[in-house]
């Protein structure tokens, strides 16, 4: 009956060692994944898209902060709209029906994708 307990302590302590060591190992190999996770978002380059619109161009601020220019598109934008009366006896103020909204100026939006 003494052997039979002495090889039940045996082997629940032998259970016991073997899973601190176990749980030791896990601990660092999570601390070796984080720091590799993390040496991954450094090397990770920042791009964004940036657009500049009826005479506005701002770029000059991005580029002396150490963005660099991947690609520049521009096209055609209205900058600002007027209202004109849809017939020459149409008033305005008193019928909003005859009323027509049309572009006054068009200029040009810029668009860039930057990359840090």
């Amino acid at each position: 009956m003494n052997i039979l307990k002495k090889l039940s302590q045996i082997i629940l302590i032998s259970i016991f060692l073997s899973s601190c060591r176990t749980s030791i190992n896990k601990d660092y190999r999570i601390k070796n994944f984080e720091k590799n996770i993390n040496e991954n978002v450094k090397s990770e380059k920042k791009r964004m898209e940036i657009k500049f619109s009826c005479g506005e161009d701002l770029i000059s601020e991005y580029l002396d902060d150490g963005w660099k220019i991947l690609k520049e598109d521009s096209q055609e934008k209205i900058c600002t709209w007027k209202s004109v009366p849809a017939t020459k006896d149409c008033n305005m103020e008193k019928d909003k029906g005859c009323k027509i909204t049309k572009p006054d100026s068009i200029g040009e939006e810029k668009i860039y994708l930057l990359e840090k």
